[in-house]
């Protein structure tokens, strides 16, 4: 049965022939309270072209670091020498953690200064310490629950508990993408899928053209990174003729359905799909980078990944994650010298090189770039209990109340300490930041204020820091 310029569904018939009033009551009725159904797409025809901010910004494209699992404070960026004194000691400091601790444990790892401005940062990254001048530490960084899964929510998607759009997501909804043959957010996680999985990095009820699109970047193969990146059976001209067909067709099952946001998002992702075959090839293909370029950023998948990342906002993608510590996270309950000092060795050289590519470039002073995990871990070593260690107590648990995160790019001051935590670094003492206070400043730094930047959905507006956040002006330039 045909209906209109459009084939009919069995549904649509049964609704046309036997049901229709019913049907467009219901219609009616939720047309008007308009809160079982998200917010209509901005823009006709792309939901991801290029937009400016409703506030100048200072910052046009982000790269978030991801270490995975939680790095310890205290053995990279919050030198105590205090722990150390106490090193076998009970501390004067009980707080509740999520498994059992016992004495202070100090460091086994050395701290020295680094750069004009003399921050203090551990040998096992002591190739980002050389770069320590352009870094903004902050080492007050607070999160709600000592635990994985919430924390990985609150830090990239501003809420513990509910399904909320990533960061990336949001940015990309707020600004679109300066490339249209790429997606505006990217994820690169080799190993495998964190705990929770795409929620991290999903739109939610944000359309779905905003979601990110994630890479394996283990992969070495373009065929293998991006699934079905070429099409060998049909001409370029012949898949434009097949799309323009399915966009004639998809339009008015639209229309007879309000623009539906989830459709639409399928209609953007055939078209990406089609434009990504002209330039994704290019933009993964490491063998055009320079020897030299090579030689600086190392070997090893992390070095692969942050080359992509560097390439891929040279294109024009908006928000590029890079994750460090899927498969092996830096989730250190024991042995935390083998550990810790492996997985630095396998992103120290990395990170540096990044930052020095960046800046070489002229890139850094519009780029902003996150280094964190989703939470720190405690200064006291973690006791035998529930399984998480080997027993070798030489480990630490989860750590909420205190944690270290860097930034570094557009309109953040240089070379600066910002916060600190009590001195044997288990909680946040002056300065405190909030992972909503975070999302506040970053925000603000790509022209948003964070208050007044939402989208309605089920009859609410919501943004990214829910109804918290405060900017934090001691870090801007």
């Amino acid at each position: 049965m045909k209906y209109g310029h459009l084939f009919a569904t069995r549904r649509e018939m049964l609704t046309r022939c036997g049901m229709g009033m019913g049907a467009a009551a219901l219609q009616a009725l939720l047309s008007d309270s308009g809160d079982l159904q998200a917010a209509p797409l901005d823009g006709d025809v792309n939901p991801l072209a290029s937009k400016l901010p409703p506030q100048f910004a200072k910052a046009k494209r982000v790269i978030h670091l991801f270490m995975n699992g939680g790095v310890s404070q205290v053995d990279t960026f919050d030198p105590k020498p205090s722990l150390t004194k106490y090193s076998g000691k009970p501390i004067p400091i009980t707080l509740k953690t999520e498994r059992r601790t016992g004495s202070a444990f100090g460091s086994p790892f050395e701290f020295k200064r680094f750069g004009q401005s003399g921050i203090e940062v551990s040998e096992i990254f002591s190739n980002v310490g050389e770069c320590v001048d352009d870094l903004c530490v902050i080492r007050s960084m607070q999160t709600d629950i000592p635990n994985h899964e919430p924390s990985l929510m609150m830090m990239n998607c501003g809420d513990v508990r509910q399904i909320r759009p990533s960061f990336g997501s949001w940015v990309t909804y707020g600004l679109g993408s300066e490339n249209q043959n790429l997606p505006g957010f990217i994820v690169l996680c080799p190993d495998g899928l964190p705990t929770q999985g795409n929620q991290n990095w999903r739109s939610a009820f944000l359309p779905g053209a905003y979601q990110a699109t994630q890479i394996d970047t283990r992969e070495t193969q373009i065929d293998k990174l991006i699934e079905n990146i070429r099409n060998n059976v049909t001409s370029s001209a012949a898949q434009r003729k097949q799309l323009d067909l399915l966009a004639e067709l998809n339009r008015g099952y639209q229309e007879e359905r309000q623009n539906d946001g989830l459709l639409e998002a399928r209609v953007q992702s055939f078209e990406l799909a089609y434009r990504m075959q002209m330039e994704a090839d290019d933009a993964f293909d490491l063998s055009k980078e320079p020897a030299h370029i090579h030689e600086m950023y190392g070997e090893g998948v992390q070095a692969r990944q942050m080359m992509i990342a560097r390439r891929l906002l040279e294109k024009g993608v908006r928000f590029v994650q890079v994750w460090h510590g899927s498969g092996q996270p830096w989730d250190s309950h024991d042995d935390i010298r083998t550990n810790h000092g492996r997985l630095a060795r396998e992103c120290d050289q990395p990170i540096a090189a990044l930052l020095k590519d960046l800046k070489q470039r002229g890139m850094l002073e519009d780029t902003l770039v996150i280094w964190g995990g989703e939470f720190g871990r405690t200064p006291t070593v973690e006791l035998p209990d529930l399984g998480a260690n080997s027993g070798m107590v030489n480990g630490r648990d989860h750590n909420s109340y205190g944690f270290s995160m860097w930034l570094a790019g557009a309109g953040l001051k240089k070379g600066i300490v910002h916060g600190s935590t009590d001195e044997f670094g288990f909680a946040a003492a002056e300065n405190k930041v909030h992972v909503h206070d975070l999302h506040a400043t970053l925000l603000q730094l790509l022209g948003f204020n964070h208050q007044e930047f939402t989208y309605r959905y089920a009859g609410r507006d919501f943004r990214l820091t829910d109804v918290h956040g405060k900017v934090v002006p001691e870090i801007l330039a």
